[in-house]
């Protein structure tokens, strides 16, 4: 954690800064047409794994990943025509479509919360489009606020959320929207509307499904295939361990007990455990302060789906 929040007006200088501190694996905070975000490189799973401990959010659910033009978000998802349309319509914009995931796509799996889809938005806000453009990689940003707060619409708010967790917030004024982004999957079958917003998209139907598919959703929305076991100082004989700190396992989340590393290696750990011989997983026990909560909840989520 840095020791003071720094505040800088939006400037080129600023943008340099803020893109010299993403390649470093650190979240910055940024102006959206809809509220400030929270970004980060996205392809990079630790520097994910530090917006959740910026933000103390509880869970791991899927992040929204901003991306300069469709061109760009169609080489990290699969857009069907009905996609591709919308996209022309309403891109740059606050519109999010959930599509498939592209197998060759380099985003972090705590990014997509390790599903099969992706959240992407191009937004239209020139501070962002800025940072996009100089970071030259796709960037996970959710509300730049600590979880359960209200999302905020001017730097102050980030800074009175926020201050003491992230190394810099970049003042570009108050937000044009003030609301987050609508969200419509775009993943087979009618477009459905998984959160409102300042869009309306007619076509898309309203209803939920029973599992998250994009941030704002609370259902579980992953689990192995195989029974999961927490607190597991041993393995029994049919499973894989996934260790923690001291506990070694057949894999570890991190050897010296850090929330960060494991919280950036836990779904691809999860997956590499269901794709085992073993026909059980078993998880040691994780410290559940700081991130160590979200990473326990993701895993209670799994052991009881």
């Amino acid at each position: 954690m840095p020791d003071a929040t720094r505040i800088l007006p939006y400037s080129a200088d600023a943008i340099a800064e803020a893109a010299d501190l993403i390649r470093q694996g650190l979240p910055v905070a940024f102006a959206t047409e809809t509220v400030y975000g929270l970004a980060a490189d996205a392809t990079n799973d630790e520097a994910v794994a530090r917006i959740y401990e910026a933000k103390g959010r509880p869970s791991f659910n899927p992040l929204i990943v901003h991306v300069p033009d469709l061109a760009s978000a169609t080489e990290i998802g699969e857009f069907s025509a009905e996609a591709v349309d919308l996209a022309k319509q309403y891109w740059p914009g606050p519109l999010t479509l959930v599509v498939p995931l592209r197998l060759t796509s380099s985003i972090a799996s705590l990014a997509t919360a390790g599903l099969p889809t992706i959240a992407l938005r191009v937004p239209a806000h020139p501070a962002m489009q800025a940072l996009l453009q100089t970071v030259g990689r796709p960037l996970a940003a959710p509300s730049a606020n600590a979880s359960g707060s209200i999302s905020p619409t001017r730097a102050e708010h980030v800074l009175k959320s926020l201050g003491g967790r992230i190394p810099l917030i970049v003042d570009a004024g108050p937000t044009e929207r003030g609301l987050e982004s609508t969200i419509i999957a775009a993943t087979g079958g009618p477009l459905r509307l998984l959160r409102r917003g300042p869009i309306e998209v007619a076509q898309a139907l309203e209803g939920h499904s029973d599992k998250v598919e994009a941030p704002g959703q609370l259902a579980s929305h992953y689990a192995p295939s195989k029974p999961l076991r927490l607190n597991a100082s041993e393995p029994l004989s049919d499973e894989f361990l996934i260790g923690f700190g001291q506990v070694v396992g057949d894999a570890n989340l991190s050897e010296s007990g850090d929330l960060v590393e494991a919280a950036a290696r836990l779904f691809d750990l999860l997956h590499l455990a269901d794709d085992s011989e073993q026909a059980r997983i078993a998880v040691a026990p994780i410290p559940a302060d700081g991130l160590g909560a979200a990473i326990n909840d993701r895993l209670h989520r799994a052991a009881t789906a």
